[in-house]
């Protein structure tokens, strides 16, 4: 009978003993949440309770295994205490990872319900991400040597590195060298804030957000839905246009050209009227001038302002868009012409080729000749307007 009571008083104590625990831990951490909504820290600790159990189970039974008094356990009393010595240290691992995630999102949380500029949390949120980030890979790092060293073989492994640590940290730094770059270029880009969460770049003539920043590369997803993945050092070893620094608010300009004869006056007075209808206008500032002159057009600037880089992109191409509609309908002389003429000397254009065997024509009987035609110059229409602000080509040509 003892046999039996004995085993079943150590596993199921345990057992019993861990469910207990888990359940208190998660009331009490439900009654304080309750009590402080404004923090919201114990809801996240509430999703430790698993590995707190694992951990309080595991040590238990790490204890008192020894004491069931089964036989096939005594036979093996080395393996089974080993077993669940990694399963103890990877449980505790786990438990820290868990704790310190949702101490950094609790912060996090109250510093952007208490902070309104979006420039600020941004930046705290990159930080607060890549120190998630450095803690996971620390504690990572940690668990996995604690669970080799619980073998014999290799603690005299380690002993063995360790005195040759500086010959294996000059060999490691060399073949390592461009991952340890992006690691310290990663924190460099945390805490120098040179760019953020949410920020938005071009990079390599790609304009887009930026939405993910780990330590050792940086995605950028573009207007298109495409993701742009890249080494972290690119960013601190290349220029890039960073949008969002400073301010998200934006200015962009539409270019146009037209004919000498264009109503500037009265395409000054309509683009007006277009970016009052237009939402995605701020109304902070615009202005259309003549910027430029050649021998055949002029340069008209359109310059438009919008809370935002989507914003100012769409308010340019509505102004284009409209401005270009309206002179063709009203004003259709003040589009760009292309004066064109036939080729002096009055001889025949070329025609194609004929085939190879084909009959010859019979040669016609010779003409009077005839009096050239005076050359009259002949005029096409050809609008052009072209918006050149501050989006890249690719980003123009895609979404226009």
């Amino acid at each position: 009978m003892e046999n039996v009571l004995r085993p079943l008083l150590v596993i199921g104590g345990s057992v019993v003993l861990t469910l207990l625990v888990g359940w208190l831990a998660d009331l009490l951490l439900r009654r304080a949440d309750t009590r402080h909504p404004e923090t919201p820290l114990w809801g996240l600790l509430r999703r430790c309770r698993l590995p707190l159990q694992v951990v309080l189970a595991t040590a238990l039974l790490r204890g008192s295994y020894r004491q069931t008094g089964i036989a096939w356990l005594e036979s093996h009393q080395t393996a089974i205490g080993r077993l669940l010595s990694l399963v103890l240290i990877g449980a505790s691992a786990w438990l820290v990872v868990g704790i310190a995630t949702a101490v950094v999102e609790s912060v996090y949380s109250r510093y952007a319900a208490a902070t309104r500029d979006p420039a600020r949390v941004r930046r705290v949120r990159t930080q607060v991400t890549l120190i998630q980030r450095v803690v996971i890979a620390v504690v990572g790092v940690v668990a996995v040597a604690a669970m080799l060293l619980t073998f014999p073989a290799m603690r005299t492994v380690g002993t063995s590195m360790l005195a040759s640590a500086g010959v294996l940290g000059i060999v490691a730094g060399v073949a390592a060298q461009s991952t340890l770059g992006n690691l310290f270029a990663g924190l460099q880009i945390a805490f120098g804030d040179m760019v953020r969460i949410g920020d938005t770049v071009v990079v390599d003539g790609e304009w887009g957000t930026v939405e993910e920043i780990t330590l050792t590369f940086l995605a950028v997803r573009t207007w298109d839905e495409r993701r742009i993945t890249m080494p972290v050092s690119y960013f601190t070893s290349k220029p890039f246009e960073n949008w969002s620094r400073g301010g998200v608010q934006m200015t962009g300009t539409v270019f146009l050209h037209l004919d000498h004869s264009a109503p500037v006056p009265a395409l000054r007075e309509r683009l007006r009227e277009v970016i009052g209808e237009c939402p995605a206008w701020d109304g902070r500032d615009w202005s259309l001038a003549v910027t430029d002159s050649t021998p055949t057009t002029i340069q008209v600037r359109a310059v438009v302002t919008a809370k935002d880089a989507d914003d100012i992109w769409t308010v340019r191409c509505v102004v284009r868009e409209r401005l270009v509609a309206w002179l063709h309908e009203h004003h259709p002389y003040a589009l760009p012409k292309v004066a064109t003429a036939p080729a002096p000397g009055g001889g025949p254009l070329p025609g194609p080729r004929k085939a190879a065997g084909a009959p010859k024509e019979k040669p016609s009987a010779p003409s009077a000749p005839s009096a050239p035609a005076p050359s009259v110059p002949s005029v096409s229409s050809a609008p052009s307007a072209e918006g050149t602000g501050t989006a890249p080509d690719g980003a123009r040509t895609g979404r226009g």
